[in-house]
């Protein structure tokens, strides 16, 4: 596997995310305008993005097995890993029972009922709740991260310190120094 990337999970995470959240939006706009010429385009969207967004979560779900098994971890990984893992294995099982109920009642150009949608639109959200755990899995804990750069305070970009915020002044961002392990505060205002 490249170096750079320690398993394929990363690589394939982003479609089933995508896919469904394509689904659901695809599910309303058939629903909303049913009678309409347009509603059949948008109900072939919708089941295609479903069923393919549920195909696309099993190979998903296995290199994310994979991965578990794989990146280093400490105990407070360990416990977010499972939470992920159990958001991911129940929604993969909501999804596959959906996209095979829908495969199997429906023509690839029906509008979809509205109970069906909002069950959807609820994969949906289990999908966004399993992505949001995952995120916390790389972003908060470092899994999957082979390494941060070491960067002493001469060598920062003033764009790693904080951000413009809507009244002009700056967010304060934490700032850790490997060599002292302190902390620091950027507090400059911009001059308007």
């Amino acid at each position: 596997m490249p170096e750079i990337i320690p398993n394929f999970h990363p690589l394939l995470v982003h479609f089933p995310i995508a896919l469904i959240s394509v689904s659901a939006f695809f599910h309303v706009a058939a629903i909303a305008t049913r009678g309409k010429p347009c509603a059949m385009h948008y109900a072939i969207l919708a089941h295609t993005t479903l069923w393919l967004g549920a195909l696309t979560a099993l190979p998903t779900a296995f290199f994310g097995w994979q991965a578990s098994n794989s990146v280093n971890h400490d105990e407070a990984g360990h416990a977010a890993m499972l939470i992920h893992r159990a958001w991911a294995l129940s929604t993969l099982a909501v999804l596959a029972v959906l996209a095979s109920w829908d495969a199997w009642r429906n023509k690839i150009n029906a509008v979809p009922v509205w109970w069906f949608a909002v069950a959807v639109i609820g994969a949906c959200g289990m999908v966004t709740t399993t992505a949001w755990r995952g995120g916390e899995l790389v972003y908060q804990h470092g899994l999957g991260v082979l390494s941060l750069p070491a960067v002493k305070p001469d060598q920062m970009h003033g764009h790693a310190h904080g951000s413009t915020i809507n009244d002009g002044e700056h967010a304060h961002a934490d700032v850790i120094h490997p060599e002292d392990d302190t902390h620091e505060h950027s507090h400059d205002k911009h001059a308007h």
